[in-house]
């Protein structure tokens, strides 16, 4: 059941930062990790795991959507995430996968790992730190400096 007003990218994105905060991962929604790319969600892990999830609600969505490639040199880990009814054998294989909804998500299948490299790594992680850090101050200060 859909709830009103929200996107179905977004409900999927809920579930899936539930599921990644199960498995002891933080995370954040809409993420820029670099100039023109936006992750739907990315995970830090417990250990400094860098994972990113790529949400589609429909398959129209990923047909539309070619920018996912660019995410990986971002990232230890990439994952899919999709909702129960999604044609999965469209996803191109090598990566991992939540199946997920609204209000909750499971870890299907974990992808290969391709380490960051020590420089990116400490520049997502500070740059993440940061984003974090602005949201939660404008929750907080809304009338406060953009």
């Amino acid at each position: 059941m859909a709830e009103f007003g929200a996107a179905p990218g977004v409900l999927l994105a809920r579930g899936v930062c539930r599921a990644l905060d199960g498995l002891g991962f933080v995370p954040i929604c809409e993420y820029p990790v670099t100039r023109g790319l936006r992750v739907d969600v990315l995970g830090l892990g417990p250990k400094g795991e860098v994972w990113i999830v790529e949400c589609k609600s429909s398959l129209a969505d990923f047909r539309a959507d070619q920018k996912w490639q660019g995410y990986l040199p971002w990232c230890d880990r990439f994952f899919w995430a999709v909702g129960p009814d999604f044609p999965r054998e469209v996803l191109p294989n090598g990566h991992g996968l939540f199946l997920a909804d609204a209000y909750g998500g499971e870890l299907l299948q974990t992808g290969p790992e391709t380490r960051l490299p020590a420089a990116r790594r400490k520049s997502v992680t500070l740059g993440v730190a940061q984003a974090a850090g602005r949201r939660l101050h404008r929750l907080t200060d809304p009338q406060g400096h953009p």
